[in-house]
């Protein structure tokens, strides 16, 4: 791997590398190598399960908006996503609920890691939602269509018709490869994705 440059206006520390993915490419593996490579990772979907579950910051303003979608797990996930699913307008008042408190959750998370080199903010969808444009680089996370599918599909109450629906809300995993400055590849064996993501966390070390 070459080194990786950036004009010296975005080499500041901690550099932030925004890692990203469609479903089922592997991006919860990517960011646990990360962290076996001593990168902080900040995982925007674990700090969604967390606002959202039992006695979460969330549950309330989610259950007035969408009534009958929490108990006493917090949000039911299931519920929710048939919601929203297909639904715009009522995905985009979920977002509005959600994005704030994540974000806020991010921004504590750079000041608690600011001494670092590099952290890792693990965003699904950094480039449908413009976070592309707040990061130093982008990692992208892929694997052959069929590998996808397969992953996704032992997922409990996935079906074919809601794995569509929420590939349709997702860039095309083509378009993420050509944007990202970084492809991590997850079709091959996990020594060989660790391999590459050790390469990317020392090009940033050197720096």
């Amino acid at each position: 791997m070459t080194p990786y440059k950036r004009p010296a206006s975005r080499l500041r520390r901690p550099f932030i590398l925004g890692l990203t993915g469609s479903i089922g490419m592997g991006k919860s593996t990517a960011a646990a190598m990360f962290e076996r490579e001593g990168v902080p990772v900040f995982d925007a979907d674990a700090e969604v399960h967390r606002l959202q579950g039992p006695g979460g910051a969330l549950v309330a303003a989610i259950e007035a908006r969408f009534p009958g979608t929490t108990g006493p797990g917090g949000v039911d996930r299931q519920k929710l996503g048939a919601r929203v699913l297909g639904h715009p307008h009522e995905l985009a008042a979920l977002e509005a609920i959600v994005h704030p408190a994540v974000g806020r959750a991010q921004k504590r998370f750079l000041a608690r890691h600011r001494a670092r080199a590099v952290v890792v903010l693990d965003i699904p969808l950094l480039f449908e939602k413009g976070g592309a444009r707040r990061v130093g680089a982008v990692a992208v996370v892929s694997a052959p269509l069929w590998v996808q599918r397969k992953r996704v599909m032992r997922r409990p109450g996935m079906t074919a018709a809601k794995f569509r629906a929420i590939r349709a809300l997702q860039t095309p995993d083509r378009v993420k490869r050509a944007r990202a400055d970084f492809v991590i590849e997850t079709g091959r064996p996990k020594s060989e994705t660790h391999r590459q993501i050790r390469a990317i966390a020392s090009c940033f070390r050197a720096r």
